[in-house]
């Protein structure tokens, strides 16, 4: 198993930990395997209309049926993908409908099953230039981590531009590259029907800054340049319902709770949604100014 507690440790410490209430007290208390919420089996459910959640407790994989096949969107851990299989089988879904899968990040946790769900499914994959080459190599040559966060390689079939559209039966799936957590990091947006009404789906990728340095990191020297286009984008892009590659960046266990307890669907939290983005660039601000202090008292 991929150990990669340490790298979660430090989102906590970033964004407080709330934003990882799922699990992670597992990482707040130093613990040396992964959050068990990672690959903790729940049921398979409806979000709202042809959207459902295949992944972990914590880890998102996200099922859309677009009438003409299915697209996922992450895979989680390389030893879940059975279970995301299983959970697609599940909702009585064919696996061959499975056409194109599509990620928010290229690490490990979110990436590390689409070599097995693709070879189960001949679907797609889709990625952005730059996650689309740390996924081709399986992780290894990160940034951050090195070799150290390595997962099965996967063979990309297109790479995605910035709000360049993926389009499958009555779907379209807007890509916008939202990069610090990973240079290629991607936020999808998507419509949503549910009980009749229209809304605008946000998977967030992740503006956490797991133990990175911003400035005077040579592998990635315009880090914080890219954060700030990040918040700037995310700041702008429409968010009704609320999702994300970590279930605990929008409540997922409480909102699983509510399903079906009132006319409201509680994953239409814009509220929620404008929080997480707030509380990321604070955390991001107040270490940036805390390494500006650090280089100019040097």
């Amino acid at each position: 198993m991929i150990r990669y507690s340490h790298v979660k440790r430090a989102i906590t410490a970033s964004l407080g930990a709330a934003v990882l209430a799922v699990g992670g007290s597992a990482v707040a208390q130093g613990g040396t395997g992964n959050p068990p919420s990672w690959t903790e089996r729940i049921a398979p459910f409806r979000i709202a209309d042809r959207l459902y959640w295949v992944g972990s407790r914590d880890l998102a994989a996200l099922l859309i049926d677009s009438g003409k096949g299915l697209i996922l969107i992450d895979a989680g851990m390389p030893e879940f993908a059975p279970q995301v299989l299983a959970n697609i089988r599940a909702l009585g879904f064919d696996l061959r409908q499975v056409r194109i899968l599509l990620n928010s990040q290229a690490h490990a946790d979110h990436a590390g099953g689409f070599a097995a769900i693709k070879a189960a499914t001949g679907a797609r994959m889709l990625a952005s230039v730059e996650d689309g080459r740390l996924l081709e190599r399986g992780g290894k040559g990160d940034f951050a981590w090195g070799d150290e966060l390595a997962y099965p390689a996967v063979k990309v079939n297109r790479t995605l531009r910035d709000r360049q559209q993926v389009k499958l039966g009555a779907v379209t799936l807007t890509a916008h590259i939202t990069p610090g957590h990973t240079k290629g990091c991607t936020t999808w947006t998507f419509p949503v029907t549910d009980r009749g009404r229209t809304y605008v789906a946000q998977f967030n990728c992740s503006a956490s800054i797991p133990g990175y340095k911003l400035l005077g990191t040579p592998s990635y020297p315009n880090m914080a340049a890219d954060y700030e286009i990040t918040f700037a984008k995310l700041k702008r892009l429409p968010c009704e319902i609320f999702l994300g590659a970590h279930g605990s960046f929008f409540n997922l266990d409480a909102k699983r709770a509510k399903l079906g307890k009132s006319a409201a669907n509680p994953f239409v939290d814009p509220e929620g949604c404008r929080s997480y983005i707030a509380g990321a660039e604070t955390a991001y601000r107040k270490q940036l100014a805390r390494e500006r202090q650090e280089r100019a008292a040097k």
